[in-house]
């Protein structure tokens, strides 16, 4: 989920009183703000708000079902996960590829930290910023080809 999403905003009552059933369920019951953790919305390809995953014995599938705690609590006590074709191995987030993607997503904040940095901390023009990056850029890859 996001904060700033309105799909997200209105399901959360529905997901806080599905978690109030995860103990009789016994599952884990969790919520991850994707704009505090870009490595994990790289990880699970997450291109919709909100996404949610069900993941048992390392495999993980995609809910796709109506968004109330009802149907939430179905979905896990009459088993209907197992209906669910599983993610493909090698989009999985435990995959090297998605772990790759999670790393590139991370990098990719950095950068924008550093950006802002530069630009709000410092003070140079954003122009600045950009021609800083790109000698960065021109370095680095002068010191990798060599």
């Amino acid at each position: 989920y996001a904060p700033w999403c309105p799909a997200c905003q209105k399901m959360q009552p529905e997901w806080k009183e599905f978690a109030e059933w995860g103990e009789d369920l016994d599952v884990n019951i969790a919520e991850v703000d994707v704009t505090a953790q870009p490595g994990l919305s790289g990880r699970f390809v997450i291109t919709a708000l909100p996404t949610i995953y069900h993941c048992k014995d390392r495999i993980f599938r995609k809910f796709q079902g109506s968004r109330t705690h009802k149907d939430f609590i179905n979905f896990v006590s009459e088993k209907e996960w197992e209906g669910v074709e599983p993610v493909s191995s090698w989009v999985s987030p435990d995959s090297v590829l998605m772990s790759s993607m999670s790393g590139l997503f991370q990098l990719s904040m950095q950068i924008r930290q550093c950006h802002n940095y530069f630009v709000e901390d410092l003070g140079i023009p954003v122009w600045g910023s950009y021609i800083i990056f790109a000698l960065i850029t021109l370095f680095l890859g002068l010191v990798l080809g060599l």
